[in-house]
């Protein structure tokens, strides 16, 4: 079944001591997400862009899969470490998304093995090293223009960029964020100093776009930790 969905969560452990806080989620509140059907991958990340929040994790899954009884019993079956850790964290925003679209960069085998293409992920699957995520809302005038800038002009920009694996765009259905994302898979930071790179981010379409934003955030991280569902 198709992981055409995406559990988004930054976390800030504030006043947790960071040992405690990346082994509870390590092994405990990572893992036990992955337990829920149609949650087939989970990867963290870290921030390298010195913005907060400096974590986040992403879950891919089938659609509809947080609205299960299985995602709803974890939280009164939760362990008292897991109530003691989210109950002291500074920062827990979670988000959830429905993909719009995927484009994967030509020939790159490791974009076809990572998480959350067409199908959904599995044990084997490939982690991007890099990701990098950017939401934005617009005016809904502006949102079919902004579609098209995505599909005929900086998609294809971008997957021209060496090491620029994968982009997929998702919609935000639940939680408190820009109305869009769109995840970047990078093999690594240096496709962000590419001459393609800097092309793309300075198109008179894509600043006429980036202007009228309403909200956007844009923010870097580089692969933690990888779990996988049974």
């Amino acid at each position: 079944m198709a992981a055409d969905g995406l559990l988004f969560a930054y976390t800030d452990p504030g006043p947790v001591p960071l040992a405690e806080f990346n082994d509870w989620y390590d092994t405990e509140h990572g893992p036990a997400r992955l337990t829920v059907p149609g949650i087939s991958a989970g990867y963290r990340y870290r921030a390298t862009d010195g913005q907060a929040p400096p974590w986040l994790a992403l879950y891919f899954m089938t659609a509809g899969a947080t609205d299960s009884p299985g995602y709803r019993a974890l939280g009164p079956s939760a362990s008292d470490r897991e109530k003691s850790v989210l109950s002291r964290l500074a920062t827990l925003d979670r988000r959830v998304y429905e993909q719009v679209s995927s484009d994967d960069a030509a020939g790159d085998s490791a974009a076809g093995d990572s998480a959350a293409g067409d199908g959904a992920a599995g044990p084997g699957a490939s982690p991007a090293p890099t990701v990098m995520v950017v939401s934005i809302s617009v005016p809904p005038a502006l949102e079919d223009d902004m579609a098209a800038w995505y599909a005929e002009e900086h998609i294809p920009m971008l997957l021209a960029v060496p090491g620029w694996r994968r982009i997929r765009r998702y919609r935000l259905t639940s939680g408190t964020a820009p109305a869009w994302l769109s995840l970047h898979e990078l093999a690594d930071e240096s496709a962000l100093s590419a001459p393609e790179y800097k092309a793309a981010a300075s198109t008179p379409w894509r600043n006429r776009i980036v202007d009228a934003a309403i909200a956007r955030e844009k923010r870097i991280f580089a692969f933690h930790k990888s779990f996988a569902g049974a």
